[in-house]
């Protein structure tokens, strides 16, 4: 009997280039790796140079309005402490130049050249993705050994970092009790890699790592958006309930004397999901627009806000024919998918019935010139001029740039 030759295992390491950013087609990687292995793709982006400095971002972490954490290991103690910003910028000279790191979230929705490096992952959904989050760690500067519940593509920007994972079979996941943060109390890696300026390592969720500071360095973390169940389900419920008519309730017009009164019987539950799915809860469309709303709002720590005084439509028209353009707010996340008619458009929590033309040009568009304006249908216009109204648009004059 001849046996099958086993197939040959795929490599943990493998090598980039600037049309291929992930060593090999994206099929390739979703197959083989996406939420089942680590890879680290050595020259993932050639010759990359960080678009901002370890500067810029204090700066940010300075910002009220930014999220940004500063994590300090005392190695002698091997004791762990957790600030939050914002932080005052006469803080950093005093903090020293070891064994410290600053975190900073959504930096690519507050620096556009952040942002740029978004479109080498459009081989994901980009509803999917969270944000980039940029870390500055001083020499030895780490978070400790964790792991994370969500995909994760760590970009070395600037200096080097050292990261170690723990590829086997039913890692020990039990965390320290005296940390602030989620610290594992074992770790024993079983690979261990120095990262240089353009490499990448993809991280799937539960595996754990370890990622130090040989020098001071920058790492782009693109993190991934995940909802757990019970955040599914607990939106989604509330969705029903408060969309439900007070008319659908529990009836029972076939009911038959009781053999027991105390007993919940096989029919009494069978009316039961009667009862559920009148809520419509298998509808695709319906199921579909809660989705929509909810995947665009999830997790965002900004939004857009309608601004004080609106225009009307013939002057934002006008101003776009006239060389303007509306440009997405940062916070604003859109999506489209097709529906049983036509298409629905998702934008920070809103629906909009669209032909699918619109709804698809709408959700990949950044901005909106006169030409890409006057391209859409009369509902895409209506769908535009109405998201501007709440602040998912602002209106830039010609040169000036999307500030």
């Amino acid at each position: 009997m001849t046996r099958k030759p086993k197939p040959a295992e795929t490599p943990i390491e493998v090598e980039g280039s600037a049309k291929q950013p992930l060593g090999m087609p994206a099929a390739d990687f979703l197959r083989d790796y996406w939420q089942k292995k680590p890879l680290l793709i050595r020259n993932a982006f050639p010759g990359f140079v960080s678009p901002i400095e370890p500067e810029d971002l204090a700066g940010l972490a300075c910002e009220d309005a930014a999220l940004s954490r500063l994590i300090r290991h005392d190695r002698e103690r091997d004791a762990w402490t957790v600030r939050h910003g914002p932080f005052r910028e006469e803080e950093f000279p005093g903090l020293g130049d070891r064994d410290w790191t600053l975190l900073v979230q959504d930096v690519d929705k507050w620096d556009a050249d952040i942002a740029a490096l978004l479109p080498k992952f459009d081989f994901l959904p980009r509803w999917r993705i969270d944000d980039i989050m940029v870390s500055f760690a001083a020499t030895g500067g780490s978070v400790g050994a964790h792991v994370d519940q969500y995909d994760v593509f760590l970009l070395q920007a600037l200096g080097h970092r050292r990261w170690q994972v723990d590829t086997q079979d039913d890692p020990p996941l039990h965390f320290r009790k005296d940390a602030e943060i989620k610290l594992l109390q074992r770790f024993a890696p079983t690979h261990d890699w120095v990262l240089a300026p353009g490499d990448m390592l993809y991280l799937p969720p539960g595996v754990p790592h370890h990622g130090v500071a040989e020098d001071p360095c920058l790492t782009f973390s693109v993190g991934m958006r995940a909802p757990s169940a019970a955040e599914l389900l607990g939106d989604f419920v509330d969705t029903l309930a408060a969309e439900s008519d007070d008319g659908l309730r529990y009836v029972d017009p076939d009911l038959a004397p009781a053999k027991d009164a105390n007993e919940i019987d096989a029919a009494a539950m069978q009316r039961v999901l009667q009862a559920l799915n009148a809520l419509r809860m298998n509808d695709p469309d319906r199921l579909g627009d809660w989705f929509g709303r909810f995947i665009t709002l999830y997790r965002s720590a900004g939004q857009a806000v309608p601004a004080d005084e609106s225009r009307s439509r013939i002057e934002i028209e006008w101003d776009l024919q006239q060389g303007h353009v509306l440009h997405r707010h940062p916070w604003t996340r859109m999506a489209w998918r097709r529906a049983s008619k036509g298409a629905r458009l998702y934008a920070g929590g809103q629906a909009y019935a669209l032909p699918a033309r619109d709804a698809r040009a709408i959700a990949a568009a950044a901005a909106f010139d006169g030409a890409a304006y006057a391209g859409l249908s009369d509902q895409g216009r209506d769908a535009v001029y109405d998201l501007l109204l709440g602040g998912h648009y602002h209106l830039v004059e010609p040169g000036s740039g999307a500030s």
